[in-house]
Order: C-alpha cells, then sequence, then structure tokens
C-alpha cells in the first residue's frame, strides 16, 4: 500500500525576533534580518512528517521566493522532506496574497502531473503578512476541499479517500470528515516539531532542489503574477509619528496646593486654548463663556 502524497508550503520570512517597521511608510523593513522558515509551516511540516511515519509517503516541499530562500527548503529537507522545490522569478516580485495563491497552486497542478497529490500543507499564516488567505487561496483555485485551523488528524485512509480531522473553531473542537485531496491550515502547538538529525543534515546539503520560472511552474499569463496580479492597495500600516514637544518643568510650592493648581491650569490653557470653552462651556453666538477657576 502506498502512503499518501504530500505538499507541504513554505516560506522565507524575516526573524520575528528582530522585526523592524519603517517609521515613515509602515513597510517591514527586511534589510539586515535574518531569514528564517516561517514558525507556523513548521507545524504543518511536522504534522506531514508524522504520517509519513504512519503510512510512509512521500513530501515535497514548495516555496515561492528568491534564489535565497532555497535555504529553508534545505531545512525542510533536514527535517525529513523528500524533495524541495523553489518557484523562482523576478516576475512574481511584488505579488500580494492573491498572486501567490495563484503561483503555488500553479505549481502544485504541475507536481499532480508527476505524481497525485492528496494533502496539502499550510501554516494557518505567515509572520510577516498575518493575513492567513494563501491557504484557503490555493485550495479555492485546485478545487480542494478546505480543513482549516487543524489541530489533530485522528484518521488518514488512503484507499478509501477519508480524512478526519479535529478543528478549532470559537465554539470549541469540531471533528470533520472529508475526501481527498483537501489542503489543511495546521494551528500551533499540534506538535512539537522535531530537529534535524545529523545523516538527514548531511542529505540535505547535498540534495539538489528543483528551481522552476514561471514557465516550468505552468504560469503563461503574466497577468496574475507580481504587482500586475496583486489587487492589494498598499498602505500606510502605523501613522507617522509625531514629534513630541520639550517638556516644561515649573517648580510648585507643596506648602501652597491651591497656587500650584492654579498654575498649572494657567498652562495648560495656554497650550489648549479651546479646553476652557469646552469645560465651561460655549456661548449662542460660538463665543466661549468667562469662567472661574476658583
Amino acid at each position: 500500500m502506498r502512503g499518501p502524497e504530500m505538499v507541504v508550503c513554505v516560506k522565507q520570512v524575516p526573524d520575528s525576533a528582530q522585526i523592524r517597521v519603517h517609521s515613515v511608510t509602515g513597510t517591514i523593513m527586511r534589510q539586515g534580518v535574518p531569514a528564517v522558515l516561517n514558525p507556523y509551516d513548521l507545524f504543518a511540516l511536522e504534522e506531514a512528517l508524522r504520517i509519513k511515519d504512519r503510512l510512509g509517503g512521500r513530501i515535497v516541499a514548495l516555496c515561492m521566493g528568491p534564489p535565497q530562500a532555497e535555504a529553508v527548503l534545505r531545512k525542510a529537507l533536514s527535517l525529513g522532506a523528500d524533495e524541495g522545490v523553489l518557484v523562482s522569478d523576478r516576475a512574481f516580485a511584488g505579488s500580494d496574497t492573491l498572486a501567490t495563491s495563484f503561483a503555488l497552486a500553479s505549481a502544485i497542478r504541475r507536481l499532480s502531473e508527476e505524481r497525485p497529490v492528496d494533502l496539502v500543507f499550510t501554516g494557518k499564516q505567515t509572520v510577516d503578512g498575518d493575513t492567513g488567505q494563501v491557504g484557503p487561496g490555493v485550495a479555492t483555485r485546485l478545487g480542494m476541499r478546505l480543513l482549516s485551523y487543524v489541530c489533530r488528524i485522528s484518521v488518514l485512509d488512503r484507499n478509501r479517500g477519508s480524512i478526519v480531522v479535529h478543528r478549532w473553531t470559537e465554539k470549541g473542537v469540531q471533528v470533520l470528515r472529508s475526501r481527498l485531496p483537501c489542503l489543511i491550515t495546521v494551528l500551533e502547538g499540534t506538535g512539537e516539531p522535531r530537529f534535524a538529525s545529523l545523516p538527514e543534515m548531511i542529505r540535505a546539503a547535498r540534495q539538489p532542489i528543483r528551481v522552476w520560472d514561471r514557465k516550468a511552474a505552468g504560469i503563461e499569463d503574466v497577468r496574475k503574477i507580481g504587482l500586475k496580479g496583486s489587487p492589494t492597495v498598499v498602505g500606510k500600516v502605523f501613522a507617522p509619528a509625531r514629534r513630541a514637544e520639550r517638556a516644561e518643568c515649573l517648580e510648585l510650592d507643596a506648602e501652597e496646593p491651591a497656587k500650584a493648581a492654579a498654575l498649572l491650569w494657567e498652562k495648560v490653557l495656554s497650550r489648549q486654548p479651546g479646553l476652557a470653552a469646552k469645560c465651561f462651556g460655549v456661548a449662542d453666538e460660538g463665543e466661549g463663556k468667562e469662567g472661574s477657576s476658583e
């Protein structure tokens, strides 16, 4: 009995412990920040590896990114994946979640021509985008059943083409039975990711990585990838920080609290001239009433 054919989508992301955000544009600054395998994808890979441990099968780690993203595929190989495929082309630059899901779905469709894919795994989200949209987008494009926020796979019967999973919902844990093939987004904490063994690390270092450009991945229409295929409107995530006014120090006499309060009130009104009108009311003609601080 042959085990399931599995694809695990992984991504190279900036190390979240060292992420910096540009103070003006609000975008993530990747320069000088180490790149790592997306932590949520580690849980997806671990779930696929556990299935392989029990039932056998084959795991292909799939990544879309620049040439240096080969490092995360070698990481996946060192943990037990059988093959790594890097989809890399300058035409992918600037892809949002819509364009990314199209490119990944095209690559998985291309892999299915070699060997029919039973299961596709993704992490629930990435630490740099935090949208959680790519996995569902890939499932939709491939016409696969989507099983999201999965915390456990209890039954997998490839002969009958069925799977039983446990997934978190707002009301508790839901148990679902589905048909294969399907795409599973895996929650963090489902299983402790394993460590790479020395023999697997040596294998990962020596094994060639398949690199596909857009044509090799089966993508002909460049209008669906990169900036042209990305309808997301780029805006500022954070408003530019205001330049703080220099603080003014006041010497107040603790023995005369009334005078201290009056001095503080005077200073506040000098910086907020409209505050008195708000505190004591405004005349019908729009002029502030005269009030007393006593």
